[in-house]
């Protein structure tokens, strides 16, 4: 077969971002120029948080599971020398992602780049951040407004973007079963939806573009089998919903688009050199199946669950994409799984136990009200206790963990230091100095007046996008942009009885995390 009739290789990307933006500049140039199709950005917790990095709470987490933004200069410098005309980039940016979406535009427009053109994803899913992470900042009302202003602007303005993300990844890493992961991220889609819909800020008749433009971040575990059934029902139920719920008739608009990190908490520390076979047997199980295909695939290092992956661990994993992409027959193939009646009665089953659990979402009054009630939440800590008991008591077998624990030593790993990548600690008091240039320099008149038609704005109806964008252009910050709508919507308190914090990670995937 020739090259010319193969299908296309995935997006390939790595998710990155450390230290500072000109650092993580360097890095995302290095692993383009090593074959990677796309860029996915790591944004440190403050950044995530909507805290500059000279606040108290921000002390010892600047640059350290991602890059720190604070401002229009920090997003200059973390795409310069890199046209984002030509790039596809993945934004990883929940409470704060119109903020980061502002500044990508304006750094887009100074570079000449014709915005309309700009293709990328903000991940903006706020539902998982009250389940799993906890890096949300205001509450399920306000921050469903961020997304619902978001996608209107995005369909007018940047509708080559992709405004969300949905992600079920965070939810698996929670506890989440397959069917938890499915329902639960078909039932946020639904809520986002139904709240554009109901805003009336779209036309009817656009509003199959908005359905074509909402994507899922997908997790992928060592379960082969399952894993790959479960992205045929996802595309099953989501061609279902967008056709009967919202009269799309365009199959293509209903198609199912998603992209994969596959599973970083199932990543251990012990013999961590099998991390490596976990990972190709979790990307089999989105790429493999032409009709469940991902869009874009990310994988992480083997030594996650160790600390911070250093350039080279990177390498490997794009190697491991590009290995399968370009010297296997993968992609000369029709879908090889069709007609299989063991993955015909696995998606089966799942797509009825998901339709029954969305359906009984629906009757608490949809994904928003089951996380204020702390339903969804209790329902993911229950899962992860059960798979816990399951790994301790030796039913769900981990090879290194709970069985097979004899090893020989690692040479990987002899040098531990020199295994990992390290941030120096001084780093932060040069992003905190460099952030107080910046406010000394800027035209401290129009930051002012952009932050006060932002609260203008937010105590009224108004799309905040604009007033948001116009901020990045002003040289407001991160944390400015992020308490001028704390003093209109306030923060998000969990429910009385229902921890706020994630149920097993606060980090993102790309950040140290070990299974035990």
């Amino acid at each position: 077969m020739s090259e010319r009739q193969k299908d296309r290789p995935w997006l390939m990307r790595t998710y990155a971002g450390h230290s500072t933006a000109e650092a993580s500049n360097e890095l995302y140039r290095r692993n383009l120029a090593k074959g990677q199709t796309g860029l996915s950005v790591a944004f440190d917790l403050p950044t995530q948080t909507g805290y500059d990095p000279d606040h108290v709470l921000a002390r010892g987490e600047v640059g350290r599971v991602g890059v720190p933004v604070s401002h229009l200069g920090d997003m200059r410098r973390l795409f310069q020398d890199i046209p984002l005309e030509r790039m596809n980039t993945s934004m990883t940016i929940n409470a704060t992602a119109m903020w980061l979406l502002a500044l990508y535009q304006v750094v887009a427009e100074e570079q000449g780049a014709d915005v309309t053109g700009l293709q990328g994803t903000t991940q903006n899913d706020i539902v998982k951040e009250y389940l799993s992470r906890g890096t949300h900042v205001f509450p399920p009302g306000p921050s469903l407004r961020l997304t619902t202003d978001m996608i209107a602007y995005t369909v007018d303005h940047i509708p080559k973007w992709n405004p969300i993300n949905i992600c079920s990844y965070h939810l698996q890493e929670a506890g989440a079963t397959p069917v938890q992961e499915i329902a639960y991220a078909m039932s946020t889609a639904i809520a986002v939806l139904d709240a554009v819909r109901d805003s009336g800020q779209v036309p009817e008749e656009k509003f199959g573009d908005v359905v074509a433009r909402i994507s899922f971040f997908v997790n992928a575990g060592v379960r082969f089998i399952e894993e790959m059934c479960k992205m045929r029902a996802f595309g099953r139920i989501w061609d279902r919903v967008t056709r009967e719920r919202y009269g799309v008739e365009n199959p293509k608009q209903r198609r199912f688009r998603y992209g994969v990190q596959v599973n970083s908490l199932g990543l251990t520390e012990a013999q961590p050199e099998n991390n490596v076979q976990r990972i190709v047997l979790e990307m089999l199980a989105v790429t493999l199946s032409k009709d469940a295909r991902a869009r874009a695939v990310q994988l992480p290092a083997w030594n996650e669950a160790l600390g911070l992956p250093r350039p080279w661990d990177q390498q490997w994993s794009l190697r491991i994409q590009q290995v399968l992409a370009h010297e296997s027959d993968l992609l000369e193939y029709e879908d090889i799984f069709a007609g299989s009646h063991v993955v015909e009665a696995k998606v089966d089953e799942l797509v009825t136990a998901s339709l029954a659990e969305m359906d009984r979402i629906q009757e608490m009054g949809g994904a928003m009200a089951a996380v204020e009630s702390g339903y969804l939440k209790s329902e993911l800590v229950a899962s992860h206790a059960a798979r816990r008991a399951r790994i301790e008591n030796g039913e769900e077998k981990i090879v290194g963990v709970n069985v097979h624990e004899t090893t020989e030593p690692n040479p990987l790993t002899a040098d531990l230091d020199g295994a990992i990548m390290t941030v120096d600690p001084a780093n932060e008091a040069k992003v905190v100095a460099a952030l107080h240039a910046w406010r000394d320099n800027r035209d401290e008149a129009r930051a002012t007046d952009a932050l006060a038609a932002l609260k203008k704005a937010a105590a009224g109806r108004e799309n905040l996008m604009k007033a948001t964008v116009e901020c990045a252009r002003a040289g407001v910050t991160t944390g400015e942009w992020a308490w001028a709508l704390r003093d209109v919507f306030g923060e998000f308190r969990a429910p009385t009885g229902v921890s706020s914090a994630p149920v097993a990670v606060t980090a993102e995937p790309g950040t140290p995390l070990a299974l035990v």
